[in-house]
């Protein structure tokens, strides 16, 4: 009996080998071409999870030309596929070759069919893996808020902290440098609250001329300047009932921020030319990558609408500082960019992965998101290459993976650490190290540490 939705496709074009294969494979929903048109014209049909591919098709069926073209255009249109090759007798190198193309598996004529239903059997169980793998994934380890992608323990905590904030209408003021995600947090803060069904509205100070920034957030009445044709509603105004996002607003002109002082403290507006009061019930977030305490020294940010704006204060961290992250988000972004541009890339090399966890990354997630778009238009292979990407080679402090070395380097720290703390006293450093003043001697022979 044949197991339900098990299609093999066989590309082969010798007609009694094709026989020898429909019986090896009784068990499988088996599929025959002998060419790649026909093959790739039931790989879309069909979408078999494993192909069995004779790399000397026509019209080249002395050489391999065809079946690695073929190969390619397998792999471009389905990556996850499992493509076992068959080569001739004595022919290793085209089947290492295709090896290093992407196939999964190569096997050399003439047929055994035991051996061969072996290796179809194994790649069938390891695509069915792979598959329950992802799906657990998809299904399992949500991002703790909605686009967020981290598993960082200073960008958790940023996220835990959202969780407590949101539900509350207290004034949040998010702070971090340009780049890191400000406007996604505070969706999320909006997105979590009770005014989730209700409009979030957001304005940038910086990016509206002073002669204009006023009407736009608390709007006009009809007359009140030239141009001013009808009446018009403010972005405060429209935002009623919901979340307001003022970002930037360390740009925003001192005159202005008397009136959102008078704002944030009543709740009510008067639209410019109007004067009437008009009230307000909206929840206020607000950003910028401005030091807000430095501003205020300097005369360029009121003292006590900081304090309004800042109820509570949540730090974003730079990227560099997210251990771990800059990777995982790069293979969020590539798989989303990938499969919008109609390419299937089957991820990073070792090299531009290194590079993207060495690399600073000064503009933050957004350089990230920009280098890997670019990168997915660039990249001719299956995986993207440095060159794409544009980076250098990663330097000789990328962050070992074994284990000792780790183990090692934090420890050497730790000591280090200690005896600056405790002035090059040995017996102090011990006791806040935990260890005998022997043993500390031992650590200090071991590193080579010299007080």
């Amino acid at each position: 009996m044949k197991e339900a939705n098990r299609p093999l496709l066989v590309v082969e074009d010798d007609t009694g080998l094709q026989s020898q294969l429909r019986w090896c494979f009784d068990d499988y929903d088996v599929v025959i071409t002998g060419d790649r048109e026909a093959a790739i014209a039931q790989l879309r049909r069909h979408q078999p999870w494993v192909v069995l591919l004779d790399l000397g098709l026509p019209p080249d069926p002395g050489g391999v030309t065809e079946g690695l073209a073929t190969l390619s255009e397998i792999l471009v249109i389905s990556p996850q596929t499992k493509v076992i090759v068959v080569t001739g007798d004595n022919d290793r190198s085209n089947a290492v070759k295709a090896i290093g193309l992407g196939a999964y598996d190569f096997y050399q004529k003439p047929v055994d069919p035991d051996i061969l239903t072996l290796i179809v059997d194994r790649a069938y169980r390891v695509y069915e893996l792979e598959s329950e793998n992802r799906r657990l994934q998809e299904q399992g380890v949500e991002s703790p808020l909605r686009g967020v992608v981290t598993a960082s323990p200073e960008m958790l905590k940023v996220c835990r902290t959202v969780e407590k904030v949101a539900p509350s209408d207290i004034t949040t003021l998010l702070l971090g440098a340009s780049g890191t995600g400000k406007e996604v947090i505070a969706r999320a803060l909006h997105e979590l609250s009770a005014r989730a069904d209700q409009k979030m509205v957001a304005i940038n100070c910086a990016a509206i001329p002073d002669n204009l920034l006023e009407s736009e957030l608390f709007g006009h009445e009809k007359g009140a300047f030239t141009g001013a044709v009808k009446q018009t509603q403010g972005k405060i105004e429209y935002a009623d009932g919901g979340t307001l996002f003022l970002d930037e607003i360390g740009d925003l002109p001192l005159e202005l921020q008397s009136k959102l002082l008078r704002f944030l403290q009543e709740r009510v507006i008067e639209r410019v030319g109007g004067r009437t009061e008009i009230p307000i019930d909206v929840r206020i977030i607000c950003a910028t990558h401005q030091d807000l305490t430095k501003y205020i020294e300097e005369g360029k940010f009121r003292e006590d609408l900081y304090y309004r704006v800042s109820e509570i204060t949540i730090q974003i961290p730079l990227l560099k500082d997210r251990e771990g992250d800059a990777l995982l988000l790069a293979k969020a972004f590539l798989a989303r960019f990938s499969k919008e541009s109609g390419k299937s890339l089957r991820g990073f090399d070792k090299q531009a992965a290194q590079a993207i966890e060495s690399y600073d990354w000064p503009g933050n997630v957004r350089e990230l998101e920009s280098r890997i778009k670019r990168a997915i238009i660039m990249a001719e292979g299956t995986h993207i290459t440095l060159e794409d990407l544009e980076l250098s080679p990663a330097g000789d402090e990328a962050a070992p993976f074994n284990l000792r070395e780790i183990r090692e380097k934090a420890e050497k720290g730790a000591i280090q650490r200690a005896l600056l703390n405790a002035g090059d006293n040995v017996s102090e450093a011990a006791k806040m190290l935990g260890v005998t003043r022997p043993t500390l001697y031992n650590f200090l022979e071991k590193y080579n540490i010299r007080s």
